[in-house]
Formats: structure tokens, C-alpha cells, sequence
């Protein structure tokens, strides 16, 4: 894989080795985004509380990625609501990744044609709407370019505390990877409340090394397609901002 591939592709996660997957919301490539990079001089960022992070590092802030509808909220429904930044663990740099969340429940809503043996299914438990927005920032030559993705939710799980989020690309900022069609993972953790500044959450993604897969001809891929659902562990810590999760079961099937 091509190191400086995946580095381009870092929609939200920067470039990582020889063997890094960029299935990205900022550094893929696969079926997708393409990443729009906008130029603005960079700053030190000081740290500020949960409720007021990344008000200048949203979509918004570039003016111009689209704002679709938000997700309608049925009460007592699964829900992930939330902006955070991340670091990496395992690779040190200035970069700025941002994710923002609006996942909402709607079970059984996505048709699911011979699904159960040749049987129609009116859709999944983990069904739902939504919106995820993810950004890259990087600092090249003294001026900050930043490329941003914007993705449909398609499904959600939860448990107390966490969430796994799984969500379509439909836009990318100009300059980026061919990323638009392709599905991304993501888990939060959510730590509960914190004191202002602070954060104890936690986000995962499905780039870079965390789907990695064996194409036919023996050499490691990042285009392996994401299923519904499907997320790594929460392993990037968040360092502004934060995740709340509601938590609800998985119902039933209607009629069962």
C-alpha cells in the first residue's frame, strides 16, 4: 500500500506505514469521498470546555459543505449525539481530526429484499438516521488545509455507554480521495460527564490499520468493504469535545 496514498486520504486520520488502511473519513481509498481542502493560517488551539469544542472546526467553518435536515429523535430510542477531537496513540503529529455525530435509531426502516432465506424483511433492528461529518487538518508550508467528508448513517448499536456507528459517504470537500459510496465505522465511548476542558471519551474508526484485509493477489488492502455495524474498539482518546450516548435494545421485529 502506498504510504503517501493513505496520507492524502487522511480524511480523519493522518498517513500511518506501508501497511496502514485508509478506508477514511480522511485517509482512504476506497469507493468515496473526494476531500475538499480549504487553506487558512494556523493557530495554537487552546483547550476548551466539552460543550464549546470545535466550534470552528465543523464543516461549517469552511463554508461550504452542505447541511442536510437533522435526524428526527423518537424519545427513548438509541442515540449518539456529539463533536470531539482525537489524537492518535501510536503516531505523534499537529494534525486536527475531528468527527461530528448525529445518529439516531430507526429500527426496521431499510428494507432488507430476501434477506431471511428468500424472505422479505421490512429492515434491521440497527437501522437509523442521521449524520456524520469527519475533518482532517493538517499544517503544509505554514498554511492549515483542511479536507472534510460527510456520510449518511445507516446503522446503530449500543450499549451503556457505547456505541458502534456505521454511515455512507455523500460528499467530500473539493481536492480529496474518490471516497463518495463508501461506508465507514465508528465507535464512541462515552465516559459521562467531565469537568470543563476535560474529556474521558473515546473514539474508533475503520481506516488506516483497523481493516485491513488480504486482496487475491497476497498483498494487504484498505478497500475492504465496511459492513452495517461493524467498528473497532474506541482507541483514539478525545481531546476537546466529547460523545453522549443514549442507550436503548435492539426491538423486535414488528409482528413477532
Amino acid at each position: 500500500m502506498n504510504t503517501t496514498k493513505i496520507a492524502v486520504l487522511a480524511l480523519a486520520a493522518a498517513a500511518v506505514g506501508t501497511a496502514a488502511v485508509a478506508t477514511t473519513a480522511s485517509a482512504t481509498t476506497a469507493s468515496a469521498t473526494t476531500v475538499s481542502a480549504t487553506t487558512a493560517s494556523a493557530a495554537p488551539r487552546a483547550a476548551v470546555p466539552k460543550a464549546d469544542a470545535l466550534a470552528s472546526h465543523g464543516p461549517g467553518s469552511h463554508g461550504s459543505a452542505p447541511q442536510g435536515p437533522s435526524a428526527p429523535y423518537r424519545a427513548g430510542a438509541a442515540r449518539v449525539v456529539g463533536k470531539a477531537e482525537v489524537r492518535r496513540t501510536y503516531q505523534r503529529d499537529d494534525d486536527v481530526r475531528a468527527f461530528t455525530i448525529d445518529a439516531h435509531a430507526a429500527p426496521y426502516t431499510r428494507p432488507l429484499p430476501g434477506a431471511d432465506g428468500g424472505r422479505d424483511l421490512p429492515g434491521a433492528p440497527n437501522d437509523a438516521t442521521g449524520t456524520v461529518t469527519v475533518s482532517h487538518s493538517t499544517v503544509d508550508k505554514g498554511r492549515r488545509v483542511t479536507f472534510t467528508a460527510r456520510a449518511t448513517v445507516d446503522s446503530l448499536i449500543t450499549a451503556p455507554g457505547y456505541a458502534s456507528v456505521t454511515a455512507v459517504v455523500t460528499w467530500t470537500s473539493p481536492g480529496g480521495p474518490p471516497w463518495v459510496g463508501r461506508r465507514l465505522g465508528l465507535s464512541v465511548y462515552d465516559a459521562g460527564k467531565d469537568a470543563p476542558g476535560r474529556s474521558r471519551d473515546r473514539l474508533g474508526y475503520s481506516w488506516e490499520f483497523a481493516n485491513l484485509s488480504r486482496a487475491d493477489d497476497g498483498n494487504w488492502t484498505d478497500e475492504t468493504p465496511v459492513g452495517t455495524a461493524m467498528a473497532p474498539a474506541p482507541f483514539a482518546p478525545v481531546t476537546r469535545g466529547g460523545f453522549t450516548v443514549t442507550h436503548a435494545d435492539l426491538p423486535l421485529l414488528p409482528g413477532s
